[in-house]
């Protein structure tokens, strides 16, 4: 309590204190609201479903060009594999590339493939690299199929 004669002084705030707490909160604000439009904003999901079709109408184009038997596993953009290598999925001016690896049952190497779809997802080119004979008779017959040998590798 003051005294009669002493004036009345409100404790010292502490100016950098309270600074400090606004721009925080104003921190938090600005990122909720950044998350939530992250969340909610649609194209990102419509982008990605796009591309699941994408590469699983590749991954039906190239069974029927490449599997010999029934079995054949497949690295692509869906389902990656680093020891195999890099794929990707790419937009292009009239549709799509598509990059991956694949191999037989019981074959030690991946085969890299490089796919380019059209707009409606239709083939307009297949690269292979595999070198077995039916495969090769198979691009022989189809001009849209190019199957190179394995290159020898270091």
């Amino acid at each position: 309590m003051n005294s009669p004669g002493q004036e009345f002084r409100a404790p010292a705030v502490n100016r950098g204190r309270i600074t400090g707490l606004l721009i925080a909160a104003g921190a938090g604000i600005l990122l909720s609201w950044y998350a939530y439009e992250r969340v909610t904003d649609p194209l990102p999901r419509l982008e990605r479903q796009r591309e699941e079709a994408v590469v699983l109408r590749a991954r039906d184009l190239l069974r029927g060009y490449v599997a010999l038997s029934a079995e054949l596993e497949i690295v692509d953009p869906l389902a990656r594999n680093r020891v195999a290598g890099k794929v990707y999925i790419y937009p292009v001016e009239d549709g799509w590339q598509v990059s991956g690896h694949y191999r037989r049952p019981g074959d030690v190497f991946w085969r890299p493939w490089l796919m380019t779809l059209d707009r409606g997802h239709g083939l307009r080119s297949l690269k292979v690299e595999d070198g077995h004979p039916a495969i090769l008779a198979r691009a022989a017959g189809d001009p849209r199929f190019e199957a190179l040998p394995r290159a020898a590798r270091p």
